[in-house]
């Protein structure tokens, strides 16, 4: 059971409190305002930290991204003017730059990607899509699972059968009531059997932006020799090629006269054979050194034409990490400096409680009470005003989170250990600032007070 006489000072700090509410809340709107900023502004980074993580889940973790460009221009200045020189020759992104990557040591699996903007059609329905051409590794680099199913097997792969896997918004859209596995579908002008089905994958509209990430679920995966075989392969010499129809022999003019025309003998055909190339490497401290090692190496290959991409996604969501580490340190900074405000006021505040109230310490000491009975009325008001202003700037914090969330289309998390972190940090704040003004109040002389006008 409570001492009587700790909660004699307690009702004694309550009643005083209470008469001056206004000054109170006032007095506690440091607090408040710094307890708020703490619970947003690790909301708002947990949630900056969690889209983050699920950024590098979506690219993959420790991969490389190589990417073509189907048109590029250089310029060569010599002596102020412009100098032609002769034309180069590249043959693209192929399937043998794919080998040739995969034998780096540190690279753990490769993925190529041919991707055909097609459509699909099942059941009366039709909807535009994306047929995307992989190995299996390309599901292991890209964490995807398998609802049901299974991946291709090797005598697919070798084969090119018409086979594929299915997104999970493909599955609701065509094969709403029956299970598809074992079912065909019609892609671009071949029917493919369907043999597997992934999990869904939600992507937000942030990583859409930032990453170029599309939707997966209504993409399907075939075999990559099932697309170079049934639907397109640009690395194949034909005869429109050969007539300058694009696709066979690629040319570059490294440099270009002046006031000519600046386009490439193959205009803006896509002639890569491989539209996308995943590079997963074996640990993140390998990351760029395999990439300078690749871009070397495809420099060698595409015989000095820089026709490709090389980014590293997890390295750049790294960067963005540590500027969002940087920024939740600067606004910690920003709520701590509020919070020290905040007690300084309450410091500032008793200590003209105590001289307002310099007759009732000395009459309260003249009739008996004791130093440690001053001490603990004025602590507890300092502590009241900080632990009512803590739980206001609590509920304050909570509102503010979920309105940034709500209209500032930015993901929060609000953590139990952020709310106990900064409820702490209030009260902690009223206890210390608050031992200053009620020493001076319990040093007080009796005799004095009294007189005191």
């Amino acid at each position: 059971m409570m001492n009587p006489r700790i909660l004699a000072n307690f009702y004694i700090a309550l009643e005083a409190v209470i008469a001056n509410k206004v000054r109170s809340l006032l007095t506690a709107l440091g607090i408040i305002f710094g307890v708020a900023a703490v619970i947003a502004m690790l909301a708002i980074g947990n949630g900056a930290q969690q889209e983050i993580l699920e950024q590098i889940k979506l690219v993959g973790v420790n991969n490389i991204i190589i990417e073509p460009i189907v048109e590029q221009t250089e310029e060569q200045v010599s002596g102020g003017s412009a100098e032609r020189e002769k034309k180069k020759f590249s043959p693209g992104i192929r399937m043998l730059d794919a080998k040739s990557i995969a034998e780096i040591p540190g690279v753990v699996n490769i993925s190529p990607e041919i991707i055909l903007d097609t459509y699909i059609v099942n059941n009366g329905i039709r909807r535009s899509a994306k047929l995307v051409g992989v190995e299996p590794e390309y599901f292991e680099v890209t964490n995807f699972n398998l609802r049901e199913g299974k991946l291709f097997s090797e005598l697919q792969l070798e084969t090119g059968a018409p086979v594929c896997i299915i997104g999970r918004g493909v599955q609701t859209k065509f094969f709403s009531t029956e299970n598809p596995i074992g079912k065909k579908i019609k892609c671009g002008n071949q029917w493919l059997e369907v043999i597997g089905v992934l999990e869904e994958r939600i992507v937000s509209e942030n990583s859409k932006s930032k990453l170029g990430i599309r939707d997966f679920n209504m993409d399907v995966y075939t075999p990559v020799q099932t697309m170079l075989v049934r639907y397109k392969n640009r690395d194949k010499i034909t005869t429109s090629s050969l007539n300058g129809g694009g696709g066979g022999l690629r040319f570059f003019s490294i440099v270009q006269e002046e006031g000519a025309s600046n386009t490439s003998s193959s205009g803006n055909t896509n002639y890569h054979q491989i539209d996308k190339l995943i590079v997963q490497v074996e640990n993140s401290e390998k990351l760029s050194s395999t990439a300078e090692i690749i871009s070397r190496m495809l420099e060698r290959r595409h015989f000095g034409v820089i026709d490709y991409e090389i980014t590293i996604p997890e390295l750049l969501l790294k960067q963005q990490q540590r500027t969002q580490n940087i920024f939740n340190i600067v606004l910690g900074a920003i709520a701590g400096i509020s919070l020290l405000v905040g007690g300084i006021g309450i410091m500032n505040i008793m200590l003209a409680s105590v001289m307002e109230r310099i007759k009732e310490i000395g009459l309260r000491l003249s009739i008996g009470a004791q130093k440690e009975d001053i001490v603990l009325q004025f602590l507890f008001e300092a502590v009241m005003i900080s632990v009512t202003g803590g739980l206001i700037g609590v509920i304050l914090g909570i509102i503010l989170a979920s309105l940034v969330s709500r209209f500032g289309d930015f993901p929060t998390i609000i953590s139990f250990s952020s709310i106990i972190i900064s409820f702490g940090v209030a009260a902690s704040v009223g206890l210390i600032f608050g031992i200053a003004p009620a020493r001076r109040a319990a040093s007080q002389d009796p005799i004095t007070s009294l007189r005191y006008e």
